[in-house]
């Protein structure tokens, strides 16, 4: 088999985009769709074929007919730039072609420091109109480190939103904090009766679970229609989760990762009863950011594989799966494009990435 053809990732240039690459089961090019945007973040497809895309900075740029339009998205709420917290999540309302209706995470400043909130807005020609915040993490912090930032809506309609642990461990276990937890919402940010903790005092009701340490992967499966996560561990131990309401998923008291640097032991081990496993982990660390299930039919062979974005090692990684079980795992791109910070599916069945850079781009996977 042809080994893929690496080129260092600082120095890609219409090089990268000459090449055939080859995976275990396609032969693909790397299309450029647009460059010039600065650490973008997410990536998000309307039905009139637009594309929205999130800058860290707090700008929401708009892609049309493959030209980054030159004027931002107007109307934001007030983002915080703080670590690695900025401007994160865009998500269309699951019916925005009625409702005309915009979901981002991002961090912003309170009087305890600074978290991840979530707003919605009505797009309107280039502006954000009737912007208002669902949610607001409590308490915030005064760390950069680890905010999450991803939403998803589910089949019954129903919001996700991933937090960090803030870079303060321990709060992923305590009831009262939002941190490190999955945050369940309605689309207009009222909290479900039947989330798992409503009405057990101390715990936070927008909870859905808790023991991550920061979830930048999240992504419906195909066929089930529950929610799939993967977070960062710290040196080595990132995973990939499967969602269940008020589960444990371990973080610090579990971890296959260890102290960096020092390489000493985390908690109590790799496993405990009542703390749920991943269903895959890496040792050492990718640094996953952005996921993706594909189910398009540009790519036949890769139908319901998980595609997840590495930061660490700048690539791309191909999970395949039976059923909840990885069986196999392949890496592309390594080193070609770059720090990959989100993965999407697009409705035109090719896959896209964006590369978390000063001159980021926004890239096609096609088929060669």
């Amino acid at each position: 088999m042809r080994r893929l053809i690496l080129i260092p990732a600082l120095a890609f240039s219409s090089a990268a985009f000459a090449q055939a690459y080859k995976s275990d089961e396609h032969s693909f090019q790397v299309v450029q769709v647009v460059k010039g945007l600065e650490q973008p973040w997410s990536l998000a497809f309307l039905p009139d074929g637009r594309m929205l895309v999130t800058e860290k900075a707090g700008r929401l740029r708009v892609v049309s007919k493959g030209r980054l339009e030159p004027q931002p998205i107007a109307g934001l709420p007030q983002v915080t730039v703080h670590g690695q917290g900025g401007l994160h999540d865009v998500v269309p309302h699951p019916q925005f072609e009625k409702n005309q209706l915009v979901y981002l995470a991002y961090a912003a400043r309170g009087d305890d420091g600074v978290g991840t909130e979530l707003a919605r807005g009505r797009l309107a020609g280039n502006r954000l109109e009737n912007v208002e915040v669902l949610f607001r993490q409590s308490p915030k912090g005064r760390s950069g480190n680890h905010f999450g930032g991803r939403i998803v809506f589910d089949r019954a309609g129903y919001l996700y939103l991933t937090l960090g642990d803030r870079g303060e461990m321990p709060r992923a276990q305590k009831p009262d904090d939002h941190a490190g937890s999955l945050i369940r919402l309605h689309d207009d940010g009222r909290v479900p009766q039947d989330n798992p903790f409503v009405g057990k005092a101390p715990w936070k009701p927008e909870k859905f679970d808790l023991g991550h340490r920061n979830q930048q992967g999240a992504a419906l499966h195909p066929d089930t229609g529950v929610l799939w996560t993967h977070e960062h561990g710290p040196q080595g131990g990132d995973e990939v989760n499967i969602i269940r309401a008020g589960a444990n998923y371990g973080w610090p008291v579990i971890t296959y990762g260890v102290n960096y640097g020092i390489g000493t032991k985390i908690g109590e081990g790799t496993a405990k009863p009542g703390m749920e496993q991943p269903i895959h982990y890496w040792v050492p660390s990718i640094a996953p950011s952005g996921m993706a299930f594909y189910t398009g039919d540009r790519f036949p062979r890769w139908k319901g594989n998980l595609f997840v974005g590495a930061l660490r090692d700048q690539m791309l990684v191909r999970l395949q799966l039976d059923g909840t079980k990885v069986v196999k795992e392949e890496r592309l791109l390594k080193n070609v494009l770059g720090r990959i910070r989100d993965v999407r599916a697009g409705p035109d069945g090719f896959i896209y990435l964006l590369t978390d850079e000063r001159d980021g781009i926004l890239a096609r996977l096609e088929p060669q």
